[in-house]
């Protein structure tokens, strides 16, 4: 199942401009995002003059897409309530910079705590999904920046916008998946003094950390992930048999997260099965709908889809500026392209041991769900598995403090496990 070491992938491959290389600029530079007055009055043309969607079905609510019916209040507010200028000021809040890294201007946030003597600074990676973006960390990263009672520790938090998401810029050639984003990523901790550290991510960026924590097993210090799942042929395998017998592989209780298979794959199919306009209003409608079904699959059930159930309309909207203001919204998307292709579904990164240690925070209402047994068959030094009763696919969005103290003893499990070591 393990076949020998992984892939070792070409840590310094191009992804920008032919005419650039030999001329890469290392520096890291400050970054402000900026709304300016030519984007919001365009913003604003769009939105008031989108053309009237098709009306719904009688009852049908979120469950066949946006409900159509709460478009024009989305819009509206959007266009007139929306506060501008205060919410450029907020997400210039945290210090962000840009360097390039591989071509790439790769755009983060990074916040380096201030401490009082004997507690240690540790860096941790954190990598959004699709639709998400950096906005899904901003009510975390001062939880995680600021010293907790019970740990001698605290982070140093580097937030990069995935290339081709927000204010990265996106290759310039076919090639660029998951595991080559690892490379970016590890580069960009390198580039920050950082040869050592720890990763967290979900959706997308739980699949990179796994990449990741393949690839770079020596510079992994330990992979928080609220997404871990584990594919390779043992997980397939009881996968498919506890569609027919589930209590051989999960338990009773949490059976409905896995299974019928049937309807987690239909579920998938309508995710994917619709195409993004070019236009603010439709770009709002696909995406809040994620935010709607991913949070909660009930959701689909409500008239207004429950959006405000955990998030306030400029949270939503905020994370929506992130691909309008950058364009990035056709860039992103390529991703799932990108992952998809022959070349990088050869790789299989999958079927490839990883002795990294790991933690898997599995939300109620988390898109996929694996036993822990499942993931130890890749991640033998799975240190711990925290089961929510509730939350969703947005966790550290939705519930910052729920996330921040689960990554808190996460790593406080990962540096136990390397003193043992170190002391055996």
């Amino acid at each position: 199942m393990f076949p020998g070491s992984p892939p070792e992938l070409d840590p310094n491959e191009w992804w920008g401009a032919k005419d650039l290389r030999g001329k890469l600029d290392t520096s890291i530079r400050p970054f402000k995002i900026k709304f300016t007055d030519e984007m919001i009055k365009d913003l604003k043309s769009r939105l008031s003059n989108h053309r009237k969607p098709a009306p719904g079905l009688e009852g049908a609510a979120f469950t066949y897409g946006f409900n159509s019916g709460r478009l024009s209040w989305w819009t509206r507010y959007w266009s007139e309530q929306y506060p501008f200028l205060e919410r450029e000021q907020f997400l210039n809040s945290l210090p962000q910079y840009v360097t390039n890294i591989q071509g790439l201007d790769i755009h983060f946030i990074r916040v380096k705590p201030k401490v009082s003597k004997g507690v240690t600074v540790v860096p941790l990676l954190l990598m959004h999904g699709w639709p998400g973006s950096v906005r899904e960390f901003y009510e975390a990263i001062p939880l995680l920046t600021t010293q907790t009672e019970g740990y001698d520790f605290v982070f140093e938090v580097i937030v990069p916008s995935l290339p081709g998401y927000g204010f990265s810029e996106g290759a310039v050639r076919p090639g660029l998946g998951t595991a080559q984003i690892g490379v970016i990523m590890r580069n960009l901790m390198n580039r920050l003094g950082h040869k050592k550290f720890y990763i967290q991510g979900g959706d997308w960026g739980a699949i990179i950390a796994d990449a990741m924590a393949t690839l770079f097993q020596g510079e992994i210090l330990g992979m928080h992930s609220n997404m871990l799942m584990v594919e390779n042929t043992c997980s397939t395998l009881k996968r498919l048999v506890g569609e027919f017998i589930p209590s051989l592989i999960v338990d009773s209780h949490l059976a409905d997260r896995m299974y019928p298979l049937t309807k987690y794959i239909s579920y998938l199919l309508e995710e994917f099965g619709v195409a993004l306009s070019d236009s603010p209003a439709g770009m709002l409608a696909y995406i809040l709908e994620k935010f709607s079904s991913w949070t909660r699959m009930e959701h689909r059930l409500k008239e207004d889809g429950g959006l405000t159930f955990r998030f306030t309309a400029n949270q939503l909207i905020d994370n929506l500026m992130m691909y309008w203001t950058s364009n990035s919204i056709t860039t992103s998307m390529r991703l799932y392209a990108e992952n998809m292709s022959s070349k990088n579904r050869a790789l299989d990164i999958g079927r490839y041991y990883s002795a990294v240690p790991a933690w898997a925070l599995q939300a109620k209402n988390e898109l996929f769900y694996q036993p822990p047994h499942m993931i130890r068959s890749k991640y033998s030094n799975l240190l711990g598995v925290t089961v929510l009763d509730d939350g969703g696919h947005f966790i550290a969005f939705e519930m910052p403090k729920v996330f921040v103290e689960d990554v808190f003893k996460a790593v406080k499990a990962f540096r136990q496990f390397h003193k043992t070591k170190t002391e055996l």
